[in-house]
């Protein structure tokens, strides 16, 4: 009798626990080590493909077409940018109230007269045509400069004068970086220090005229 007991003790244990051990496992997320109820591990998501990933690195990492410059335009444009600067040089070193004023523009006026000549020798090894006179575009700068003398003089040809030579020093660095002719660059890269000079004395001379004047 007594054996008889402790079997069905022993027996109701066991069939406790595993009553208990089933009842765990069908629990969502117990045992297995975190595997699916399928028994395979659960497979990582797809990451979602970034926005600013492969595609607009490459959008953002293009670079700019290089910019297009016409040599024969350049030429033509600095060929009558030079002559201007040379009729207006001399009549600054005539008209001028100021040595200051006058010095300059005898500078400009032999300095653009030099580079004018290397411009004419190249047009002429490369066959191309630049203007042998002003347009009434740049005839006007010079007939408006002439009407003036004094003070109201040296402040409008010195105005002028910073003014033009911050558009050539920029199409001269065009030219120079971008053309594609190689003389023509060639030019653009030697005369471009001359004209960096010329727009920092200019500069030099529209400051000190403002000091005088009070403005």
């Amino acid at each position: 009798m007594k054996r008889i007991l402790i079997n069905s003790l022993v027996l109701g244990v066991g069939l406790f626990f595993i009553g208990t051990g089933a009842a765990i496992a069908q629990q969502p997320g117990g045992g297995g080590g975190g595997q699916s109820p399928s028994g395979q591990m659960p497979q990582p998501r797809p990451s979602t493909p970034d926005m600013n990933g492969a595609s607009g690195q490459t959008q953002a990492g293009q670079e700019s077409a290089p910019k297009q410059v016409d040599d024969k335009k350049f030429a033509k444009n600095a060929a009558l940018g030079g002559m201007t600067e040379v009729e207006l040089g001399k009549l600054a070193a005539e008209k001028g109230s100021s040595d200051a004023v006058k010095q300059f523009g005898q500078k400009m006026a032999d300095d653009h007269s030099k580079a004018n000549d290397q411009l004419k020798e190249l047009a002429a090894k490369k066959s191309f045509e630049i203007p042998a006179s002003l347009d009434s575009k740049h005839q006007s700068r010079i007939d408006k400069l002439s009407k003036l003398s004094g003070p109201a003089f040296d402040k409008a040809y010195i105005k002028d004068a910073v003014k033009d030579h911050e558009k050539d020093v920029n199409e001269f660095k065009d030219e120079a970086q971008y053309g594609s002719d190689p003389n023509v660059k060639q030019f653009a890269a030697a005369t471009l220090p001359v004209l960096q000079q010329h727009l920092a004395a200019a500069k030099d001379l529209n400051k000190t005229e403002k000091q005088s004047s009070g403005k």
